[in-house]
């Protein structure tokens, strides 16, 4: 049975719902995430370059395991068109095993 504390949601911003989802799709193809949430049209607020921004973006939840969060954030680093991309890993205190397993088989490559 998998172990409810080997799930992570990994947050990131885009700035569109369309590349968002072409995101998701290529972290899917690569087994990296079991299954990614894109929340459009979020508010986001920050500073940069000196001064208070203000933008749309989408926001992507991803779901994954602790063991592949360094490579997640290797391949988001290298596919992300953001200079500075987001990427926050916060730990499932609780999740059901039946969807801890599914994550964990959905993120195992078929070679295996």
């Amino acid at each position: 049975m998998a172990s409810q504390s080997n799930v992570v949601v990994v947050l990131t911003t885009i700035s569109t719902v369309e590349q968002a989802e072409r995101l998701a799709r290529q972290l899917l193809e690569e087994r990296l995430i079991a299954c990614s949430t894109v929340i459009e049209a979020a508010g986001s607020h920050y500073w940069w370059g000196g001064r208070i921004t203000s933008e749309t973006e989408a926001v992507l939840m991803i779901k994954t395991t602790t063991e592949l969060i360094e490579p997640l954030k290797v391949r988001i680093l290298e596919l992300h068109p953001y200079q500075v991309p987001e990427f926050i890993v916060l730990e499932a205190s609780a999740v059901t095993d039946a969807y801890a397993t599914w994550i964990e088989e959905s993120t195992k490559s078929r070679e295996n």
